[in-house]
């Protein structure tokens, strides 16, 4: 679950990133996190199907609800970590 919900947020990410002309909001570093974190999730998701082999396609719901609010959170750390980031580099001279 982790790794679906960082892989769409990385893919939605990139998608407004490549449709907008301009970078004021630095989208592409936003972007990066996220693959990034989806790279690590995938690699957690080999490692995991390579102890647990067939249990691993049969989750408990407990589990799976577990997984959802890490990568929930995994998510909103990524846009704290960029606005934190926005803010300091303050790209409209607003601040």
């Amino acid at each position: 679950m982790t790794l679906l919900i960082t892989v769409f947020a990385a893919l939605f990410v990139t998608y407004k990133w490549y449709v907008r002309k301009d970078d004021t909001l630095q989208l592409g570093s936003l972007a990066l996190m996220f693959w990034g974190a989806s790279i690590m999730w995938f690699v957690d998701a080999i490692f995991e199907f390579a102890e647990l082999e067939a249990e691993y396609f049969a989750p408990a719901g407990a589990d799976m609800l577990n997984d959802a609010f890490l990568g929930l959170c995994v998510v909103a750390l990524g846009l704290i970590i960029w606005i934190v980031r926005l803010l300091i580099s303050d790209p409209k001279g607003t601040l």
